[in-house]
């Protein structure tokens, strides 16, 4: 199924992201609609070890395609943030060219270093993506979900 297809089905998909990452250990998000054709997602998703992923979209639907117009999706763990993503253009910095505007903030300077994000789009579901990023390089070593062994 495409997530992308209804506001309704990418509502399903944010939803039910913690039945298909099990070591998702809880998830705020929520699709709050601002219209027929807009909508926004907030909240976090949470996993062991303090680590979080803050998320904020905005979305609208259009020719029966979802489309994220905007995105914000930060990384923490505990009380440092460790990378964020943003889809603020940067035109008069060539090194993000090839993926205008996805980037990613990492350290050192985490405010103005920034690497192109090929992995991240418009027209299809980011999360997925940002949960394995950080199921990959953040969790590996740990257990399943918290509270278990």
């Amino acid at each position: 199924m495409n997530p992308f297809r209804s506001l309704y089905d990418y509502e399903g998909f944010i939803y039910s992201l913690s039945r298909q990452f099990p070591r998702l250990a809880r998830s705020t998000l929520t699709l709050i609609r601002r219209g027929k054709y807009r909508g926004e997602v907030m909240g976090e998703l949470l996993f062991l070890a303090g680590i979080r992923l803050t998320v904020y979209e905005y979305l609208t639907w259009e020719h029966e395609a979802v489309v994220i117009e905007g995105y914000s999706y930060e990384v923490w763990n505990g009380s440092e943030k460790v990378y964020w993503y943003d889809s603020q253009p940067h035109p008069n910095d060539p090194t993000l060219a090839s993926t205008h505007p996805h980037h990613k903030h990492v350290p050192p300077d985490i405010k103005h270093h920034r690497i192109p994000a090929p992995e991240l789009s418009f027209t299809r579901p980011n999360l997925s993506f940002l949960i394995e990023e950080i199921e990959r390089e953040l969790l590996t070593g740990h257990a399943g979900a918290v509270g278990q062994p």
